[in-house]
């Protein structure tokens, strides 16, 4: 009963997870801890005039499309190999749903 009990997966990962705790504990004091940095460590250096720092704004509008068509292509992909081909109704899923990424990829990339 016992050792079933230690195998039930929620029980066997609180058990690795204490472990895993305890170690990290353990060999945390040989880690090394660097300084305190001072005020002005993580300032600019601009001899001694005033630096504005400029906020930063990403644009991704030009990695989104590129992220969503990778995505998809991907995904397509993994649904096309893994579909059987002993019927005739998976292969036609499998046209369908290419169809539906190529109009996905068209409604994406319409100007």
């Amino acid at each position: 009963m016992t050792q079933t009990f230690l195998l039930v997966p929620p029980v066997a990962f609180g058990i690795v997870l204490l472990a895993v705790l305890g170690l990290s504990a353990a060999l945390s004091r040989l880690s090394f801890r660097g300084k305190p940095r001072s005020g002005g460590a993580t300032e600019p250096y601009a001899c001694g005039e005033d630096f504005p720092l400029p906020m930063i704004q990403p644009n991704y509008g030009q990695f989104l499309p590129f992220a969503f068509f990778f995505t998809i292509l991907h995904v397509v992909t993994l649904v096309i190999t893994t579909v059987p081909v002993e019927t005739l109704a998976t292969l036609a899923f499998a046209g369908l749903y290419v169809l539906g990424a190529v109009v996905g990829l068209t409604v994406l990339y319409r100007k």
